[in-house]
C-alpha cells in the first residue's frame, strides 16, 4: 500500500509533508493541489515529517493539501526515440505539450508508444546474459541504439525466447529471460532508470586518454580535452560561454550530443530550439539535430528542477555509453544548479558555506563529475561520456565556490577573459590560466606520440611558455614603454603575439577557420615554432611590430584558405619567402 501525507508546512517550493508509513531519501511523491498533481522529491526525513522539494510552481498550495509517495526515485524513461527530441527537466517531451507557456502539473510521456522500429537480434535463445548486455538493435536516426537486459536486472539469465528481426514498437516484448531461480521476466525495448545513481553496468574505468577532436585550436592544440574526460569552461557575460559550447558540440568526434540548458536564461535557451535543427553536421553532412537531446530547463523554472536536469542528462547519457557511443555533455550553467542547491539548503535552515552554498557543494560536484568517463563494456567495447560544463561566476570573480570546487574534479579548465573578449580576441580563453592535466597522463602522452608526434606535448609546452614571457614583456612596455625595453624584448613579445593570433585565435563564424582538422593544426603549429626558434635582428621596435604584423597577416590569409589548396600552398610560399628576406637582411 503507497504511502500518504498531509501537507503540513510549505515555504516556496519546499513543503513539509507528514507522512503515515515509510518515506525513503529522494523518493519521488505527488501533492494535489486543486485537483492538479505537483511531483515532488524527498530530500531530507526526520521522523514522520518529509521535506519535499516540488518541481512546479506551490501557488495556491495549502496546509492538508493530501501528497502520495510512488515507492521509487526520480526516474527516466529510456528507449529508442530520444534522438531529436527536446525535454524538460524532468523529461517531458515539450513537443507534445500545448500553448505557449508551460501548464503545471502537465506531465507527457517521453517516447512515442506507436512508432515502429526495425529490430535486428544480436543475441540467440540459451545466451547467458546480465545487466547491460545487448539483446538486439533498432536503427535510431542512423546511429545503433542497442536494446539492453535492463539495468536494474541482478544476476545472470538465459535468454528463454528472443523476437525474429522486424518491425515492433517499443512496448512489445522482444525477449523473455529466465532468472537463476527459475522465474521467467518479460523485456521491452524501454526500461527505466533513476537519476541519481550512476549506472554502472561495465568491467572496468580505466583512466581516459585518447584525444577527443573538437577543431577547436585552443583546445585541441594548446589544452586538450579526452574521450570520457571533464572539463569546464568559467567566464562572465558576454565572453563567448555559448559560441564556443556550440562550436564544440557541432564539430567534436562524437556520437551523440546532449545539451543541458540548467536555468538558462529564456531567450537563450530559445536560440538553442532555433539554432540547433539549422545546424549542418559536418561529419554526416545531415542536421546535427538528428543526433542531439536537448534538456531544457530555464532560469524561470522552479529551481528543484534545474538539479533534475543535470541529472537526467547525465543518466541519458550514460545510457547511450553502454552502447558502445561516444557521447558529449554540454550542461549551460553548472553555477544555475549550485544556486539551486544554496536555496534549498538555505530554507532547509542547513549550516552555510562559503558564500552560502551548500558545506557538501564540493562532493556533490565532485560526484556528478565522476559519472564522465570512458568504460569497457562487458562484452569488450567501449564506450565514453565526455562532460563540459560552464560555470557563470558572478562578476567574473574565478575565486567563488563553484569554479573553486569544479577545479578540483574537472581535468580540463578554459578560463574565458572579460579582456580578452574586450579586445575581440576569441574564443577568449586565456592561454595562461587555462590547463589541461591530461597532458601530464603517462597514457595521454604514449597515445599522443604514437598518433601525431614525439615531440607534440613538447611544443605545446614551449608556446605556452611564450605566452607567459610575451605577457610578462607586455607589461614591462606598458610601464616603461616602447623605448623603454630592448628591442629583443619586442621581438620575443611579438612572437608571442604570433601564436595568439594564429593557434589560439580562430573565426567560428568562417566556413574554412570554425573547423580545424588535426593534421592542419600540427602543420601550423610546426611552422609557428620553427618562426619562434628563428633568430632576427631588428634596428628598432617599429621595424619589428611592421615586420611581424605583415607575417601574422599571411598567417591568418592561411587560416581562412582551404588546407593544402593551391591559395594555402601560395601564402605558405610567401610566407618563407619574407623570412628568407629579412634573415638575408640580417646577414
Amino acid at each position: 500500500m503507497a504511502t500518504k501525507g498531509i501537507v503540513k508546512g510549505i515555504v516556496s517550493n519546499l513543503v513539509t509533508v507528514e507522512v503515515d508509513g515509510p518515506v525513503s531519501q529522494n523518493e519521488i511523491c505527488y501533492i494535489s493541489v486543486g485537483g492538479v498533481k505537483l511531483m515532488a522529491e524527498v530530500i531530507k526525513v526526520i521522523g514522520k515529517n518529509a521535506f519535499v522539494q516540488v518541481f512546479e510552481s506551490t501557488r495556491g498550495m495549502r496546509v492538508g493539501d493530501e501528497a502520495e509517495f510512488e515507492g521509487h526515485m526520480l526516474e527516466v524513461t529510456l528507449g529508442p526515440g530520444m534522438l531529436s527530441r527536446n525535454y524538460d527537466g524532468l523529461q517531458n517531451d515539450l513537443d507534445k505539450m500545448e500553448g505557449v507557456f508551460l501548464k503545471r502539473g502537465e506531465y507527457t510521456f517521453p517516447l512515442d508508444n506507436d512508432k515502429l522500429w526495425d529490430f535486428k537480434p544480436l543475441a540467440k535463445v540459451g545466451d547467458k546474459v546480465a545487466a547491460g548486455a545487448w539483446l538486439g538493435e533498432v536503427d535510431e536516426n542512423f546511429q545503433p541504439h542497442k536494446i539492453m537486459v535492463p539495468f536494474t536486472f541482478k544476476g545472470e539469465y538465459t535468454i528463454k525466447s528472443l523476437k525474429e528481426a522486424g518491425q515492433y514498437t517499443i512496448n512489445e516484448v522482444i525477449a523473455v529471460l529466465t532468472d537463476e531461480a527459475g522465474k521467467d521476466v518479460e523485456v521491452t525495448m524501454i526500461q527505466r532508470w533513476p537519476v541519481k545513481r550512476a549506472i554502472t553496468c561495465y568491467k572496468e574505468k580505466p583512466r581516459p586518454y585518447k584525444l577527443l577532436e573538437t577543431g577547436v585550436r585552443t583546445i585541441d592544440t594548446v589544452n586538450p580535452i579526452v574521450e570520457g574526460g571533464t572539463g569546464f569552461i568559467p567566464g562572465p557575460f558576454g565572453t563567448g560561454k555559448t559560441v564556443l559550447q556550440h562550436a564544440i558540440s557541432k564539430q567534436a568526434e562524437a556520437d551523440i550530443v546532449i545539451i543541458a540548458a540548467c536555468g538558462e536564461r529564456a531567450n537563450e535557451v530559445v536560440e538553442i530550439f532555433t539554432e540547433f535543427p539549422e545546424l549542418v553536421d559536418p561529419h554526416t553532412g545531415r542536421k546535427l539535430m538528428e543526433r542531439t537531446i536537448i534538456i531544457a530547463n530555464t532560469s524561470n523554472m522552479p529551481v528543484a528542477a534545474r538539479e533534475a536536469s543535470v541529472y537526467t542528462a547525465m543518466t541519458i547519457a550514460e545510457y547511450y555509453r553502454s552502447m558502445g557511443l561516444k557521447v558529449l555533455l554540454m550542461a549551460d550553467s553548472t553555477s544555475r544548479w549550485a544556486q539551486a542547491l544554496r536555496e534549498m539548503s538555505n530554507r532547509l535552515e542547513e549550516l552555510p558555506g562559503p558564500d552560502a552554498f551548500p558545506m557538501d557543494l564540493s562532493a556533490i560536484v565532485a560526484n556528478f563529475y565522476a559519472r564522465a568517463g570512458y568504460v569497457h563494456l562487458n562484452n569488450g567495447e567501449t564506450g565514453s561520456v565526455t562532460f563540459i560544463g560552464t560555470v557563470s561566476p558572478a562578476g567574473g570573480n574565478l575565486k567563488e565556490p563553484v569554479t573553486e570546487n569544479t577545479k578540483k574534479v574537472a581535468r580540463c579548465f578554459y578560463a574565458l577573459e572579460q579582456e580578452r573578449a574586450d579586445r575581440k580576441r576569441y574564443p577568449a580563453v586565456n592561454p595562461i590560466d587555462s590547463y589541461s592535466k591530461y597532458l601530464e597522463y603517462p597514457e595521454f602522452q604514449e597515445y599522443i606520440a604514437e598518433h601525431i608526434s614525439p615531440t607534440w606535448i613538447d611544443k605545446v609546452n614551449e608556446i605556452k611558455t611564450r605566452m607567459l614571457r610575451g605577457k610578462e614583456i607586455s607589461e614591462q612596455i606598458n610601464i616603461l614603454g616602447d623605448d623603454g625595453v630592448p628591442v629583443e624584448y619586442h621581438v620575443i613579445f611579438w612572437k608571442s603575439e604570433l601564436i595568439d593570433f594564429v593557434i589560439l585565435q580562430q573565426d567560428a563564424f568562417d566556413a574554412i577557420d570554425a573547423v580545424t582538422p588535426l593534421a592542419r593544426q600540427e602543420f601550423m603549429l610546426d611552422k609557428v615554432v620553427k618562426i619562434c626558434h628563428t633568430e632576427f635582428k631588428f634596428g628598432s621596435f617599429l621595424d619589428v611590430m611592421e615586420y611581424f604584423k605583415k607575417m601574422i597577416n599571411i598567417f591568418k590569409q592561411m587560416n581562412y584558405s582551404e588546407y593544402e589548396s593551391e591559395q594555402f600552398k601560395a601564402f605558405n610560399a610567401q610566407l618563407d619567402e619574407l623570412i628568407a628576406k629579412q634573415l638575408t637582411m640580417d646577414n
